[in-house]
């Protein structure tokens, strides 16, 4: 049943201060699935863990917490249902941070819109310019064109010179330029 912990890694392996915080939530999140399979109760959460995976879950989510923090608090969960009362409590922040997401952009489009009847035509401009640049009407989007050209260098070097021909045409003072071919010095000097 444990073959496997015989041919192990060592490379496979992290010190605890090198990995980060999403790594040591799914290593523990493993480690209680792997006890579930093996057969281990389902144990009910204590109040001291229940604290615990609200402390980690005020860790995690907070952007000013530093990352040993953050690991500490991961580090503290000792037991299975703390581990998944954290992962439970972090997929449902997800889930609601989309859906605020979601609500705002709804709600920011509402009023864009109201704002296209203004009275004032300079406010409608705006608000249908806006109301234009979001992704799903994108009829402002400035799109860019890459052509790639395969071309000598000479027919290259002759794009140039007519380009800096027509920017030097007309200039006072201009003298005509000469190509001259650089001396190369005998090699028996």
């Amino acid at each position: 049943m444990l073959e496997h912990i015989t041919s192990l890694d060592p490379n496979d392996f992290l010190d605890l201060e090198e990995a980060d915080t999403p790594s040591l939530l799914s290593a523990q999140a493993g480690t209680a699935e792997f006890l579930a399979s093996l057969g281990s109760p389902n144990e009910l959460i204590t109040q001291d863990e229940l604290h615990n995976a609200r402390t980690a879950f005020a860790a995690v989510t907070n952007p000013e917490q530093t990352e040993a923090a953050r690991r500490a608090a991961i580090l503290a969960l000792k037991t299975p249902p703390a581990v998944q009362h954290l992962a439970g409590m972090l997929s449902n922040y997800d889930w609601a941070y989309v859906e605020q997401a979601k609500e705002l952009r709804g709600y920011v489009v509402a009023k864009l819109l109201e704002e296209t009847k203004h009275p004032d035509a300079r406010i409608r401009l705006r608000a249908l310019e806006l109301t234009g640049k979001l992704t799903e009407v994108a009829s402002f989007t400035e799109r860019s064109e890459v052509i790639h050209k395969n071309e000598s260098a000479d027919e290259l070097e002759a794009r140039i010179r007519a380009k800096l021909a027509s920017m030097t045409k007309g200039l006072p003072g201009l003298q005509p330029v000469q190509d001259v071919e650089p001396h190369q010095p005998d090699a028996g000097q």
